[in-house]
């Protein structure tokens, strides 16, 4: 399984240097997964820079992969990662998400550089 955080779609659906990178797991929408963490901070990104057209198109592409809710496991776990690697909340959600489901993270944020199944590519 594959999890792009936040970043990544961001980039893909900007078409940035990095898109391509982003694209092997973003069109293998059978083994994606997005946790919702990540479809919120995108549609608020989209929506501030290219208004809520563009925004509701982002959200129905990334729920084209399997949608994974944020529940109390999730949360626990995310609390665990994230204190005990220094990160953000967002970022504790993602990386317990992953874990959870057994998938790589594909990312350009430097937060989850050197973390266990990760696949990183500094930003452009």
């Amino acid at each position: 399984m594959n999890l792009v955080d936040s970043c990544g779609w961001l980039e893909y659906l900007a078409d940035g240097p990095n898109a391509g990178f982003f694209a092997v797991p973003l069109e293998n929408q059978e083994k994606l997964i997005v946790p919702t963490i990540c479809l919120t901070e995108v549609f608020k990104r989209v929506l501030q820079q290219r208004g809520e057209d563009a925004a509701l198109h982002a959200a129905a592409l990334m729920q084209q992969g399997q949608v994974v809710d944020l529940g109390s496991a999730i949360a626990i776990e995310a609390a665990r990662l994230g204190y005990k690697h220094g990160i953000p909340l967002a970022d504790g959600i993602i990386l317990a998400t992953a874990y959870m489901h057994k998938a790589i993270i594909w990312t350009q944020d430097a937060d989850f550089k050197g973390l266990k199944d990760v696949k990183y590519k500094e930003k452009q």
